[in-house]
């Protein structure tokens, strides 16, 4: 999926929640977007993927594209999973939301390939495992061409947690979204794209990085 995100800004009821941002990511392409707190990554991340009305600017394509070919990863407050859930309950409720079938066969398989413990609480699985687990729920959806990672970094500052996960996907074909913390950003060789900005970098083309 191509997505370009021009001048989009959020007012909430109490005030703005992101101010006018612009981004472009295409298939085989990472883009990391970073900013402080309070800077609007989830409300970025639920206008990237078509899920809040836009006080300004736009995201194309539409919202009913974007809500069939995308997914928001772990975001605070909105598809992050309840910490007091087993895990294997968790990774249930995702295949179902991925409109598959539900198999224990199926669940057990994703938890072993990310050396889960399927009666673990979610809250205590690692979060390495944890942000490599959702992303790859997220990515078996049908028709999902966009990922989304919203701070991954929230729950281990070291970037080696999340952002191989991020370049996998990336490689396979889709686009990916980080949104990080300006510290997280600064510790990863890539110019990040800012929150708050009009002007932003390429993101890093995987895709062409897979066929030279």
């Amino acid at each position: 999926m191509r997505v370009r995100a021009d001048g989009v800004a959020v007012t909430g009821a109490h005030g703005p929640l992101l101010a006018a941002t612009s981004l472009a990511v295409g298939p085989g392409q990472l883009a990391l977007v970073a900013g402080p707190p309070g800077a609007g990554h989830t409300a970025f991340g639920l206008a990237l993927t078509g899920r809040i009305a836009l006080s300004a600017g736009s995201v194309e394509p539409g919202p009913a594209v974007l809500r069939a070919g995308s997914a928001l990863v772990d975001a605070p407050g909105v598809s992050e999973p309840e910490g007091a859930l087993r895990a294997a309950d968790v990774v249930a409720e995702e295949l179902v939301l991925g409109g598959g079938r539900v198999r224990r066969r199926d669940v057990a398989a994703l938890l072993d390939e990310h050396g889960v413990d399927g009666s673990a609480r979610f809250e205590d699985v690692s979060p390495a495992a944890r942000t490599a687990l959702l992303t790859a729920l997220a990515a078996r959806r049908r028709g999902v061409g966009l990922l989304v990672l919203d701070t991954p970094d929230r729950h281990a500052a070291d970037h080696s947690g999340w952002w191989p996960t991020a370049l996998e996907h990336a490689r396979a074909g889709l686009a990916v979204v980080v949104l990080c913390g300006t510290a997280s950003a600064r510790a990863l060789p890539v110019e990040p794209a800012r929150l708050g900005s009009l002007e932003q970098p390429s993101p890093l083309d995987l895709a062409q990085e897979a066929t030279a």
